[in-house]
């Protein structure tokens, strides 16, 4: 087969020289149809008119539709739409709302709520004479936390069983006998004094506590250990107080309700390792244990001061033995107070008797006050109380009158404060 230009004007026509060839001549058309098109889209060429059919109205609208806003997602062109995949418009998420967890079999449901902390009192209102004043009434009591008027929310007068625990001084020394001796006399005598719905306890002390009956109700075991205590029987002459005292409030913590401390003592510590910014402390903050001190020696020390003999009483490095018992005396005090107990100082056998008379007449007749405080913060701070009688209604201190219109003069025996509750306890 040759190809000769039949015309030059005019594009190569295919000469057949045997028989014609239909491949060859639908590969030739369909080149030039290739050829036509790049030329028609050459901005330098000059398309040849031709007629193109008119299209109806419908279809013409459809085809500037589609050319305006691309199926495809992507811009128009003069052919179409350019193939470029459309995005779905997703709608926004919903923020979904925090499930619950699992719960796991054999695991307690736990819930936390906080509750404001309940304080109560035991208030005695003796006479001058240490007798019990009865018949108060919830309107004739006012307390004041802090300087703040308190609301009490529970009142009742009791008369309970006693919880107590008899902490005895007694050490090995010559010198001291009538203190030893004292602590024994004070020691049965109460002893006597108990019901048989008491709980009572008995510590002796020197150089380190010793238990010698735990709490029982039974009056025969405690007079038992009493009468095994013998002078001369101590392990040492020292007198540690404040570790003994310390040891007897960590003990009586974990017992519940009211707890009373009976500290037979003559005030007297020489080698603690505890001292006595430490027991204070300890002591303010006990809760629900008064402590009632009860002295011993006080005969002999007014025996030997009065012919100034105070001397023998102390050790030759003391500057000054009776500031030492002083001091002593001011610590029982001290104990006393703080805890809404009283402090007494008998001075013969007979006056102890009275003492604990007067102490078994206190605290089993007594005024429950309970309040919450409107101090809510649990800072572990120390809040002072004051417990005032008043005429009901009013503010006016409470006058009390004898059935001969005397006025009798009374005492309130509360305890100072209480020690405030930390968020972690």
């Amino acid at each position: 087969m040759r190809l000769i230009p039949s015309d030059p004007t005019q594009p190569f026509s295919k000469v057949n020289t045997g028989r014609r060839c239909p491949a060859l001549a639908w590969i030739a058309a369909f080149w030039l149809a290739g050829a036509a098109g790049l030329l028609a889209q050459s901005p330098t060429a000059t398309p040849t008119p031709t007629p193109t059919p008119t299209p109806q109205n419908g279809q013409q609208q459809n085809q500037n539709q589609q050319n305006s806003t691309p199926e495809a997602g992507g811009p128009g062109g003069d052919i179409g739409p350019i193939a470029v995949p459309k995005k779905k418009e997703e709608e926004p998420k919903k923020e979904e709302a925090p499930k619950a967890p699992q719960k796991v079999e054999g695991m307690p449901t736990f819930s936390m709520h906080v509750a404001t902390q309940l304080v109560t009192l035991d208030v005695g209102v003796l006479t001058k004479e240490g007798m019990f004043v009865p018949g108060l009434k919830k309107e004739n009591f006012r307390v004041l936390e802090d300087g703040v008027p308190q609301n009490v929310s529970m009142f009742n007068q009791t008369q309970a069983p006693i919880t107590a625990v008899m902490l005895v001084e007694f050490a090995n020394n010559d010198i001291f006998y009538s203190f030893s001796y004292d602590s024994l006399v004070a020691s049965y005598i109460f002893a006597q004094t108990l019901k048989k719905d008491d709980w009572i306890a008995l510590i002796t002390y020197d150089m380190r506590a010793r238990i010698l009956q735990d709490f029982t109700q039974d009056k025969q075991a405690i007079q038992g250990s009493i009468r095994m205590i013998q002078p001369g029987m101590a392990m040492s002459s020292e007198t540690n107080l404040f570790d003994a005292l310390y040891d007897t409030l960590d003990r009586l913590e974990t017992v519940e309700g009211r707890k009373y401390i009976i500290l037979v003592s003559s005030g007297r510590d020489t080698f603690s390792k505890k001292n006595l910014d430490q027991i204070l402390k300890k002591v303010q903050a006990s809760k629900d244990i008064a402590i009632y001190s009860i002295s011993t020696g006080a005969a002999l020390r007014n025996y030997l001061e009065s012919r100034n003999a105070m001397r023998y009483l102390c050790p030759i490095t003391d500057f000054s033995c009776s500031t030492t018992f002083a001091q002593a005396d001011n610590q029982m005090k001290t104990f006393a107070r703080m805890t809404g107990g009283r402090y007494y100082q008998p001075l013969f056998q007979g006056s102890f008797k009275d003492a604990f008379a007067d102490i078994g007449n206190t605290i089993r007749n007594q005024y429950s006050l309970a309040y919450r405080p409107t101090n809510a913060a649990q800072d572990g701070s120390f809040r002072k109380i004051k417990v005032e009688l008043v005429a009901p209604g009013t503010e006016t201190p409470l006058k009390m009158r004898d059935e001969k219109g005397h006025d009798v003069k009374y005492q309130i025996v509360s305890r100072e404060g209480y020690k405030a509750k930390r968020e972690v306890e």
